[in-house]
């Protein structure tokens, strides 16, 4: 997964590193690059133990309350239906050897011994063979066709007869007609499986209609037509319902063309009311549900199926993937639409900002405008962190005019720099390409346009960008710098250590070449030299906190926790004073007493710790969402996972918090409507 942006340091092999506080290059989407930031190790996380996005409440096993899973081999019966199909199969075979189509009398009880309902229409015995017309003939051999295709419905009994069976012979007699569909739709003749239909020879009322049965046995007689059911009749006839039936017919209008998905949803219902935990209608009903586009819901039955299958089910599994990557971008894309743009949090703005060296302001010309003097403002409210009065001035000052071009290209930098912090990449981009119109050899300009195009996935243009900084003026380190971050996320290593490098030779006192680094050293699998890096860093900038949590990382991810927390609450003594507060080690130490002493309650309270200071950290929200599933606390989960997705930046950022807010309701659903499976579920959590 992409990690977010901005992208900083980041030094663990197994452990993702934290703390967005260097280089601000995005990812393209084509890129495979490393966990880089506390989010990423929180949707790391996610990925790594997928399962637990639906086994969140596990840890509440239900005591005492063990499960049972309705298991069911192809559609023979489950326990509710005693009997059932290879009863009616062995009943049949019996019945043919005491002479066919009169069976033993149960199914035909009432009509004597007439034989099937349907049979072949008799000449009166009076005719001779040579007054046969031709007409005669025509209707015989329809007649004929009719016996054949009625066959699999030939000793189903009229209204009358089917009221003298008793509730035993109409469960059978039921199980018999479900084992026909079965055949018709093996055949794939799914129209007849569920309703067949033929057309008659025409008959006057005068004519005896002799084998034909009476109206009222789910039929439909007009004229010559006559509609029958397979899977339905079997449903009608029998007194016992089983969920089998449903789950059959719901099959066959699945082949149907058009497939009939509505009908499909509607007999799943119907069965799965019958045997809640019955797969094959899950699945059934899941399948229909995503082809009519109810996504949220077909999520629901691919996971209840995944769970109910002890994750066996690889198809299942990848559904509910599929299903929720669905929903997560027409979800994103109707939030995107109409959401207000918003900054993110104090801690990710000025981590972004932190990745540039600082350069002094532009000197007002001797007579400045209204749109000069407010540019002047909005380059004091950045100064002073605040941020939201920076975007302000810098939009008065650019709809009252700067006078001086110089003016005008800091003016569209700023403004495209806080585009870009919001979200709107190609307004940025606009922004960004004003500014070097008005200064072509702006550096500072191109350097961000060339996280613009990485954002937008154009690797090759941000190259470029690169190259034009260079070419008007190589010796500015954070072309290097900032190149080196791109090399980093896409992980060539050694190409980064070598900008990072020259970086550093142009100037060796911005702390972030340092660190960077030495994280991608330890990324390299040099690890003596990374920690050896790391403790020369903290005596070059002793007064700095982020070399302390950056260090913690390290020993985080090399499971040192005890050292690891000391280095998070070093940086946080550190930089106490620091406005605003960078409230990510916070978030660290959190993570670390979580894997060091499973201590779920003092985790919790670091991170909320961190949203007193900054209500917006998205990272802490989605550490704290985490924490929540931990404990099954899904509710919880869910809102924080809610409010994970209003602090999103990007589409891809938003995406996640909604697909992992909708496996959580999915899993919510599923043990409100499965709390027998409470059990299973911690059992699962465990062996995990």
């Amino acid at each position: 997964m992409a990690p977010s942006y901005p992208i900083p340091p980041s030094a663990g092999a197994t452990v993702p590193i934290s703390t967005p506080t260097s280089a601000p290059i995005p990812v393209p989407a084509s890129a495979s690059a490393p966990p880089s930031s506390i989010l990423t190790r929180t949707q790391r996380f996610i990925e790594e133990n997928q399962r637990l996005i639906l086994l969140g409440c596990a840890v509440l096993a239900a005591s005492g309350a063990g499960y049972y899973l309705y298991s069911r081999s192809g559609d023979k019966p489950g326990p509710s239906s005693p009997g059932g199909a290879s009863a009616a199969k062995k009943k049949n075979k019996k019945s043919k050897k005491k002479g066919g189509a009169k069976d033993d009398g149960k199914f035909l009880r009432g009509q004597g011994d007439q034989g099937p309902l349907v049979e072949e229409i008799k000449k009166p015995a009076s005719a001779s063979a040579s007054s046969t017309t031709e007409k005669d003939k025509v209707d015989e051999k329809k007649e004929a066709q009719v016996e054949d295709a009625n066959a699999h419905l030939a000793d189903v009994p009229d209204e009358t007869a089917l009221k003298a069976l008793s509730d035993s012979e109409r469960n059978t007699l039921g199980a018999t007609l479900k084992d026909r569909g079965n055949k018709l739709y093996s055949k794939k003749d799914f129209k007849r499986a569920v309703e067949w239909c033929v057309v008659l020879p025409a008959f006057d009322q005068s004519r005896p209609a002799a084998g034909y049965p009476s109206a009222g046995m789910d039929q439909t007689l007009t004229g010559p037509h006559l509609t029958r059911r397979s899977y339905t009749k079997a449903i009608e006839v029998s007194i016992r319902k089983d969920a089998v039936f449903f789950s059959n017919r719901a099959a066959c209008y699945t082949n149907f063309s058009p497939p009939e998905y509505e009908k499909c949803v509607a007999d799943c219902d119907e069965a799965l009311k019958l045997d809640h935990t019955y797969v094959k209608a899950l699945k059934r009903r899941a399948t229909a549900l995503e082809n009519l586009g109810r996504d949220e819901e077909a999520v629901r039955d691919f996971t209840a199926t995944t769970i109910i299958e002890r994750f066996q089910d690889e198809a299942a599994a990848a559904s509910v993937e599929r299903c929720l990557k669905k929903l997560a971008q027409k979800k994103a894309k109707e939030i995107l639409e109409t959401r207000e743009p918003k900054l993110p949090s104090p801690t990710f703005i000025s981590s972004y900002l932190a990745a540039f060296r600082p350069h002094d302001k532009p000197a007002l010309p001797a007579s400045p405008s209204q749109g000069d003097q407010t540019l002047m403002l909005a380059f004091d409210a950045l100064a002073a962190a605040d941020y939201n009065h920076a975007v302000s001035f810098v939009n008065e000052a650019i709809e009252q005019g700067v006078s001086w071009k110089e003016g005008q290209a800091e003016a569209h930098n700023l403004r495209g720099t806080f585009k870009f912090l919001i979200g709107d990449s190609l307004g940025a981009k606009a922004d960004l390409e004003k500014s070097l119109d008005l200064v072509p050899s702006f550096v500072q300009s191109w350097v961000k346009i060339a996280s613009v195009h990485m954002e937008l996935g154009d690797a090759a243009s941000a190259f470029g960008d690169f190259e034009a900084a260079i070419r008007h003026n190589a010796d500015d380190p954070d072309i290097y710098y900032h190149r080196g971050q791109v090399y980093f996320i896409m992980q060539e290593y050694q190409k980064a250590i070598d900008d990072y490098t020259k970086s550093t030779a142009l100037d060796g006192g911005f702390i972030f070449t340092h660190v960077q680094m030495a994280v991608a050293q330890y990324k390299m699998g040099n690890v003596g030299a990374s920690m050896a890096a790391f403790r020369r860093i903290l005596k070059m900038f002793p007064d700095r906190g982020e070399p302390s949590n950056y260090y913690g990382e390290l020993l985080l991810d090399q499971q040192k926790f005890q050292e690891s927390v000391e280095r998070f609450d070093r940086s946080l003594e550190l930089d106490k004073n620091r406005r605003p507060r960078n409230v990510l080690p916070l978030v660290n130490k959190s993570l670390a007493i979580f894997q060091w002493k499973q201590d779920i309650g003092a985790a919790e309270a670091l991170c909320k710790e961190a949203l007193e200071i900054d209500p917006d950290c998205d990272v802490a929200v989605a550490t704290l969402a985490q924490l929540s599933l931990q404990q099954g606390k899904i509710d919880e989960a869910i809102e924080w996972f809610e409010k994970s997705g209003k602090l999103a930046r990007t589409e891809g950022e938003l995406m996640n918090s909604i697909t992992y807010e909708h496996a959580s309701r999915a899993q919510q659903s599923f043990l409100k409507n499965y709390p027998e499976f409470a059990e299973r579920l911690s059992q699962v959590a465990q062996a995990m």
